[in-house]
């Protein structure tokens, strides 16, 4: 019988332990996975404080799944540069597979993984009864050198195989859903292209600010630690052409071609940075603690991209993303081309002859009836707008919509990202994980932004705390493509 696996958490007295990690795996050991949990480091504890101190912190509705849990839970104070205590884990060390969380910095990584592989826990080429993973938190680098620096160190001790880079978005019901929804229904995917798609748009809007990461954040910014990972990912799986399978390989390969295409022009026109400043009571970037204050920062990003692919040439990708909007959303809208002729919401007074020159001239916008908003939070759900008659003796078109909630559907919240994400991991499914050349061509986009912004000078935009953001973000949309969404 081949034992049970066995989880490490590398930094297990971190908040992402409690407030995620061990939540993910409470509902996991409900459902009856059978696993076993060793948390992991320097903080001198008991296996019983270890306990007593996640179970704190646990959800109500999750400490069922804990007690089941707990007696499989336990805790090691180790340095693991210390060769006594080393030998001490080991001993703790089970028969069976092996996963490592890295919930540490990522100037961590390459250090951790070799002491791990110099103390024999982690070794490449084992048998699949006694499989060894690792999984590494994000930032995966900060630009593409590092990233491919950190990832050659790695290598040095493990294969790509055992590597699983996280990004939680990818375990959200709606982001997994993009496959099923594009693939499964036919439907959709003779419209999903350049011929009928004028443009699509991706919004990640936060309402908070820090939360006291002001160290980190400020030498990270809105495209490093949003755009560069989660909004890529999204953008990867909304225009990526259908795999042969759903393996794992399958589904990345086509991935990685997307973000390989994906390229701005003119950066300085296509793209724009900004930092709120202070209203009311919400005090503006500058003057948050921790922040230099000669700070270059952004804590807003848009940018007008395109996808060089046969399916998408010319088709813009409107990207944005930023702090201290008015309130937490992240959605998808693919806008679709209008019909070849507008025959309906002639303005009253003005004659057919002239509605059609004033439409010819571009001094009037047709309405944009059909749009396909994917809502990833706060709330996933997913709405298809379209146009209908008024009632009345006058042919006057109005927006309507179809819409499909996940809670509503299904009576219950889905399932949270980690939980997911933790038992690809411990399934050996790498489907929703990073690849290292999805990693590399996603830092090549963000270098390509952050270092156009550096050549041309672009200047820092501001915008009002509780705002959309500034107004030069609007100018993105050409003619009568319309406006952002939210």
């Amino acid at each position: 019988m081949t034992p049970p696996p066995q989880f490490f958490i590398l930094g297990a007295s971190g908040d992402l332990t409690a407030r995620k990690l061990i939540p993910a795996l409470a509902s996991l050991a409900r459902q009856g996975r059978e696993f076993s949990v060793l948390g992991l480091s320097r903080s001198p504890k008991t296996d019983e404080i270890f306990r007593a101190e996640l179970r704190a912190r646990m959800p109500d509705e999750l400490l069922d799944g804990f007690d089941t849990l707990a007696p499989r839970i336990g805790y090691q104070s180790v340095d693991l540069s210390e060769a006594g205590q080393v030998e001490a884990l080991r001993e703790r060390a089970g028969a069976g597979g092996r996963l490592f969380y890295l919930a540490l910095k990522p100037e961590l990584f390459g250090s951790t993984v070799e002491a791990l592989c110099q103390s024999g826990l982690l070794c490449r080429g084992v048998d699949e009864s006694h499989w060894q993973r690792v999984v590494v938190e994000k930032p995966f680098g900060h630009d593409l050198a590092s990233a491919r620096r950190l990832n050659a160190e790695l290598h040095k001790f493990i294969d790509e195989e055992q590597l699983y880079r996280i990004d939680h978005y990818l375990g959200k019901e709606t982001v997994q859903n993009l496959l099923g929804f594009r693939f499964h229904n036919a439907i959709f995917d003779p419209l999903w292209s350049r011929h009928h798609v004028e443009l699509v748009q991706i919004t990640v809007a936060e309402e908070l600010g820090l939360g006291g990461r002001a160290g980190y954040y400020d030498t990270t910014g809105a495209v490093r630690d949003m755009l560069q990972n989660h909004m890529l990912q999204i953008l990867a799986l909304i225009a990526m052409e259908p795999p042969a399978t759903l393996a794992a390989e399958s589904i990345r390969n086509q991935k990685v071609a997307v973000l390989r295409g994906l390229h701005l022009h003119d950066v300085g026109h296509n793209s724009v940075r900004a930092r709120y400043t202070a209203r009311g009571d919400t005090r503006g970037y500058l003057e948050e603690e921790g922040v230099a204050t000669d700070s270059m920062t952004e804590t807003y990003v848009a940018a007008r991209a395109e996808v060089a692919t046969w399916r998408w040439s010319g088709v813009p990708f409107l990207l944005r993303h930023g702090k201290r909007l008015p309130r937490k959303n992240t959605e998808v809208r693919i806008q679709f081309r209008t019909a070849p002729l507008q025959l309906f919401n002639r303005p009253e007074g003005m004659s057919e002859p002239d509605f059609r020159a004033q439409l010819e001239a571009g001094n009037l916008c047709q309405v944009r009836p059909n749009v396909l908003t994917l809502t990833l939070q706060p709330r996933e759900a997913i709405g298809l707008s379209f146009g209908v008659k008024r009632p009345g003796n006058v042919m006057q078109m109005t927006p309507a919509e179809l819409s499909f909630d996940y809670r509503d559907q299904f009576g219950e919240t889905t399932a949270p990202a980690y939980e997911r994400l933790l038992l690809d991991a411990l399934l050996g499914d790498q489907t929703l994980f990073l690849r290292s050349d999805e990693i590399d061509a996603s830092w090549r986009f963000a270098d390509e932004l952050r270092g156009g912004w550096d050549a041309a000078g672009a200047p820092m935009h501001e915008y009002a705390a509780g705002s959309w953001g500034p107004s030069a973000a609007d100018d993105l949309f050409y003619g009568c493509e319309g406006g952002w969404g939210v």
